[in-house]
């Protein structure tokens, strides 16, 4: 791939990359601009390189994720991303317009969080996930499936706390 046609993929990326970023970097947007200029720093320079195994998308969100956890490190955060900001979802029932998401994902696990968030919030296939986060496709699923539960549960609990059981 040369150098154009990684730009271009780039570019198209680039929303999606800055708020993963933003996810893995706690929601501190300096820190996430940072890590996504380091990321395309480590690919203009050829320390990270896209080998056509996954999708350039997934490839991205990996070297993003890692790339974010070692400035977490180096700055002594935890190195997990807490879900606040661009979650807005729209209500069908509305009942539900009151309804905290964030919260809600909050209470999750953090893998089944994180898990959930890039299956919906970035439209990512768990065999996605599972290259982005380097566990088994087995794994995924369970966090997949049990976020799932956990989140309806949560939902549900909550919508009776709200509406008084309606």
């Amino acid at each position: 791939m040369d150098r154009r046609q990684l730009e271009e993929l780039l570019e198209d990326t680039h929303r999606d990359a800055y708020l993963w970023a933003r996810q893995c970097c706690n929601y501190n947007d300096d820190l996430a601009r940072d890590v996504l200029q380091m990321v395309y720093l480590k690919i203009f320079e050829g320390r990270a390189r896209f080998n056509e195994r996954s999708g350039f998308r997934t490839w991205l969100f990996s070297v993003i994720r890692y790339t974010a956890i070692d400035s977490l490190k180096q700055s002594n955060a935890r190195a997990h991303a807490p879900l606040e900001g661009d979650l807005a979802m729209p209500a069908d029932d509305p009942a539900e317009e009151d309804m905290d998401y964030k919260a809600l994902l909050q209470q999750l696990p953090e893998k089944q969080a994180e898990v959930l968030l890039l299956a919906f919030y970035h439209g990512m296939t768990l065999e996605a996930i599972s290259t982005v986060m380097e566990i088994g496709l087995g794994t995924v699923r369970t966090h997949y499936d049990r976020g799932k539960k956990q989140l309806k549960t949560l939902i549900e609990k909550t919508k009776i706390q709200n509406h008084g059981g309606r």
